[in-house]
């Protein structure tokens, strides 16, 4: 996301978050490790990435 503009992640309360232009998105993380794929999707949805253009970054 970083490569999209997005800042962080920093720490946001129980989950880190992610900044772009003042809009804050939580990136929960339990585990530490890799997120599961379906999380990665919910999460650039609510951020109007789509999957073409993250897997054009080689995520």
């Amino acid at each position: 996301m970083r490569a999209l503009g997005w800042q962080g992640p920093d720490s946001g309360g129980k989950h880190q978050i992610m900044i772009k232009g003042g809009r804050p998105i939580p990136i929960p993380n339990p585990h530490g490790g890799d997120l599961d794929w379906t999380l990665v999707k919910r999460i650039l949805s609510q951020v109007g990435i789509n999957k073409d253009d993250w897997e054009k970054l080689g995520q």
